[in-house]
């Protein structure tokens, strides 16, 4: 680029974006989520603080990190945290994890060959609860878009109960490109939805042994209508009563079974 030409306005977002991704931290809080955060090697550490009870119970862990430790009064536990959280008297600021590329995660990472994605799912207790499935099944990857979707908070990882620190969550730029690139790489997307003819246990069969990426959209709107088009199959969970809908982690608990049992 010669001197004094004005780069692209996506280059200038692009690196603008890259900034404030480096700026970027997060507090983790609760006994459980900062232990496994703590004793996760691939989790950049910035900042720990417990009360003398806390770090009693988290002892061997810290030791293992190799951090100092800022021991404080219960009644002055000051931390960017909401009110109200329950922290038990811990805190942990970290770096977000960084898995990666989603062609890395999706071709060879470790477990099944099987993904979630989620559309625009905002509420961290569902994500984290869809991290915890997708650890006990043995997903790939839960993945998400980076705008309109929960980030990796506290109350996220407290719900995942250090599914967090070992199950792969990928924000991606667009989803329906996501989805593209997965088929590519030789995925079946199936996506939930309650009005579907087919369930969730005859796309599985029909799959044989090919990949496959759950999709899941949010309660309420469910998944977008560019998500759909871009879904092989919509399939639904069979229910029986006059109320058959479930929330968007119990459906993803449900339909990572279904796909396990294969």
């Amino acid at each position: 680029m010669s001197g004094g030409a004005k780069k692209p306005a996506w280059v200038i977002d692009k690196e603008r974006a890259k900034r404030a991704a480096e700026k970027e931290t997060v507090w983790l809080f609760g006994l459980h989520a900062v232990r496994d955060a703590l004793m996760n090697p691939a989790r950049e550490t910035l900042r720990l603080v417990l009360t003398k009870n806390a770090f009693d119970k988290l002892e061997q862990a810290v030791a293992q990190s190799g951090m100092e430790p800022e021991i404080v009064d219960p009644r002055k536990f000051e931390v960017p945290i909401d009110e109200g959280s329950v922290h038990q008297g811990a805190a942990l600021e970290v770096k977000p994890l960084n898995w990666g590329s989603l062609a890395d995660v999706a071709i060879s990472g470790e477990g099944a060959p099987l993904v979630v994605l989620l559309d625009r799912v905002t509420d961290p207790h569902n994500v984290g609860a869809v991290l915890r499935s997708a650890e006990v099944f043995g997903a790939r990857a839960v993945i998400a878009p980076r705008h309109h979707s929960a980030p990796e908070t506290g109350a996220l990882a407290k719900t995942a109960s250090g599914a967090l620190e070992r199950q792969p969550y990928l924000r991606v730029g667009n989803l329906s490109d996501a989805m593209i690139e997965l088929r590519e790489m030789g995925y079946i997307l199936v996506g939930l939805d309650g009005e579907a003819e087919l369930t969730v246990a005859e796309a599985v069969a029909q799959a044989g042994g090919r990949p496959i990426g759950l999709v899941m959209g949010a309660e309420g709107p469910g998944l977008r209508e560019k998500t759909r088009e871009t879904c092989d199959h919509l399939v639904r969970i069979p229910f029986s009563g006059g109320f058959g809908s479930l929330n968007v982690s119990n459906a993803a608990a449900v339909a990572l079974y279904a796909v396990s049992q294969r």
